[in-house]
């Protein structure tokens, strides 16, 4: 069996796309067992690897882990994006909830029905540009260093730059009025291990289109 962590999901982002990015801004190489069908899930229920009967799952140092966020909080401690004291450790997770609520947001918007769809975009938008986005711009401006915690690459950092690439792809012309989270976008593509996971041909997963969302929902529904 091999020492890599292997990741058992679909073949798209979801709730696992956070975990590659943090193996990869680690620099740890991972493989991957995609669902292609609600069989390979139900098989996965059936001989109980899935604590919760749902995945995310990763099988790591022996364990089956389940959980989008344990899952992260073990690679993000075990890897040392983690901050270096529990006052950075609670920031950390200030700023990361807060992430994985407007993540929640984009992971609902490839489910809704075509006639929501606008309207639902133009909600989510307006929440990012809002409500979440102003507070990494003020806590880069706060901090005045190059990442958001401290003065080294945290989780925050890495799970803030997947969101703003994300949203570029949708509305890249959000971002005008924030210099701060540019600049932080240039800055962190750069770092070695984050610029190699943004290369094509990496395990990085696409946006997702009708065919992904379809395959998806005949898996889980």
């Amino acid at each position: 069996m091999s020492g890599k962590p292997r990741l058992h999901y679909f073949n798209g982002r979801g709730r696992m796309e956070p975990i590659r990015w943090l193996l990869a801004a680690a620099g740890v190489e991972f493989e991957e067992s995609f669902l292609e069908k609600k069989e390979d899930l139900t098989k996965l229920q059936k001989d109980g690897s899935l604590l919760f009967q749902q995945v995310p799952m990763v099988e790591i140092d022996g364990m089956k882990l389940v959980q989008t966020r344990a899952i992260a909080n073990y690679i993000s401690t075990k890897y040392n994006l983690y901050g270096k004291d529990l006052k950075e450790r609670v920031l950390i997770d200030m700023y990361v909830e807060g992430m994985f609520d407007l993540n929640e947001l984009f992971l609902m918007y490839i489910v809704q029905p075509a006639d929501k769809k606008e309207e639902y975009f133009a909600n989510m938008m307006n929440k990012a540009e809002n409500r979440y986005f102003p507070v990494f711009e003020k806590v880069l401006k706060d901090h005045g260093k190059d990442f958001l915690v401290g003065n080294q690459l945290s989780r925050a950092d890495v799970q803030l730059l997947e969101i703003i690439l994300m949203v570029e792809e949708w509305k890249p012309e959000i971002f005008a009025k924030f210099p701060l989270l540019q600049s932080f976008r240039a800055r962190l593509s750069n770092i070695p291990a984050i610029k190699k996971f943004l290369q094509p041909g990496s395990q990085r997963k696409p946006p997702s289109d009708d065919d992904v969302v379809d395959k998806v929902m005949k898996i889980f529904y």
